[in-house]
């Protein structure tokens, strides 16, 4: 009862990226509350934190997000109906992420206090996965340098262990300077920013037909002047690029900042060209997702109501999507990795430094769309609640069975290392976490 007043309380919250001032409170507080020892503020991020207990080996932490995503406001109801116009909403489950991450942290704690088991287990508050990916600047922080394995889940339309990468990703901001004129007496006085905005988004355009087929570009123009009558000297746009490897997408990211200079080039304009961050994809491991797979096993499938279910197909009548309601079983472990899907997540850092496990636990309805109001909608009400619980269990199962078997550390430490081979970590990030850039 208490995590789900928590979940829904940053719910209603939905604060974005490093403004998550009341939700990270909430957690913090919940955390000291049940004795772990809070340290607020790490990594020289207000709103990250870090909340453990126990002392010795192994060390396992776990992860908890908490931000929301701009724009999608939405109450708990299976039609579009905003909670607050124009505000944020938790579009990803975060508010059931950071949420249920605590409380499998707090499962194992009362176990130390029980005497059934010894080590450390530390709770990780990781703001801004959304946009700036705060993880980056956390690991370089040093904060999982202690870590044996790390734990996480998402929020997601099903319930699996998850073995399957995510994207790597690239985001950096591009300001073109030129000279304002007025745009019908004298524009030949003028050097149009604008002009060298939509040539280099031409540029890009073009260019997509030539990336790998796992790539991808996109942009989103924040500048292109504010009046017709104007030629605008100034123009920005934040541009994103994606692959599947590192290696893969960092070639199309020089080829791509080129392509700014030559459309400065082209308008007889200035640029400037500014990194925001970067991401991994994650390194897999299917020895910690064994471990997982087993545990959700153990707990079986989650069962709806019938409420919950009309709900559930009410989503997906109102997205467009097959009426076919709530998707709560277990799915077994996919054999390959070859699908990555089109996902990135800055968990990708975190978990080329120490091993990771992963999972995802149903929170809204069989394929209706991620990031969107539909799951807005669940997240504060019952179906989210249960998804919820289901995987703070089964993150705290995995954990137990860390703590209980240290041939299990082993096997999955063991595995993490092979994996990454001679990969040598470099975080792709340039000063401090850009606070002040919203």
């Amino acid at each position: 009862e208490e995590l789900i007043k928590i979940s829904d309380s940053i719910w209603a919250l939905a604060e974005t990226a490093f403004d998550e001032t009341e939700s990270s409170r909430i957690l913090a507080d919940y955390a000291e509350k049940n004795g772990l020892t809070v340290t607020r503020g790490v990594a020289d991020i207000p709103t990250a934190f870090t909340a453990t207990y126990g002392s010795g080996s192994p060390v396992i932490s776990i992860l908890g997000e908490f931000d929301a995503l701009p724009g999608i406001s939405q109450k708990t109801s299976p039609i579009k109906e905003p909670f607050k116009e124009g505000a944020a909403g938790h579009g990803c489950g975060h508010n059931m992420f950071g949420t249920a991450s605590l409380g499998s942290a707090i499962a194992i704690k009362e176990l130390m206090d029980a005497g059934k088991i010894t080590g450390t287990v530390k709770f990780l508050g990781t703001p801004a996965e959304e946009k700036y990916f705060a993880k980056v600047w956390m690991v370089k922080a040093g904060l999982w340098d202690d870590v044996d394995v790390n734990v996480s889940w998402h929020p997601s339309a099903s319930i699996e262990a998850d073995v399957q990468s995510g994207l790597s990703l690239i985001d950096f901001i591009v300001e073109f300077y030129g000279q304002s004129a007025h745009a019908s007496m004298d524009p030949w006085n003028g050097r149009s920013a604008s002009d060298a905005l939509e040539l280099y988004t031409t540029g890009i355009n073009y260019y997509r037909e030539h990336i790998l087929p796992t790539s991808r570009i996109h942009y989103h123009i924040q500048d292109a002047g504010q009046v017709v009558n104007v030629v605008p000297d100034y123009a920005k746009l934040w541009v994103r690029v994606r692959d599947p490897k590192r290696s893969k997408m960092l070639p199309t990211y020089e080829r791509v900042k080129e392509m700014a200079e030559g459309a400065a080039i082209m308008a007889n304009v200035d640029y400037k060209i500014s990194l925001v961050s970067g991401i991994y994809e994650t390194l897999v491991n299917r020895s910690g997702g064994e471990i997982m797979q087993n545990n959700l096993e153990l707990l079986g499938p989650i069962t709806y109501t019938e409420e919950e279910t009309v709900f559930g197909k009410a989503i997906q009548k109102a997205t467009g999507k097959p009426e076919i309601g709530m998707d709560g079983i277990v799915h077994p472990l996919k054999e390959t990795e070859e699908n990555p899907g089109g996902g990135s997540t800055d968990v990708g850092d975190v978990s080329w430094n120490v091993p990771n496990i992963n999972l995802g636990v149903s929170v809204a309805p069989a394929g209706t769309p991620w990031h969107s109001w539909a799951v807005v909608a669940c997240g504060g009400m019952s179906i989210g609640h249960k998804g919820m619980i289901h995987a703070s269990k089964a993150m705290a199962m995995t954990m137990l069975d860390l703590f209980q078997n240290p041939k299990l550390v082993t096997k999955v430490k063991e595995e993490f290392k092979t994996r990454k081979g001679d990969e040598v970590y470099e975080p792709m990030i340039e000063g401090p976490p850009p606070l002040n850039d919203k």
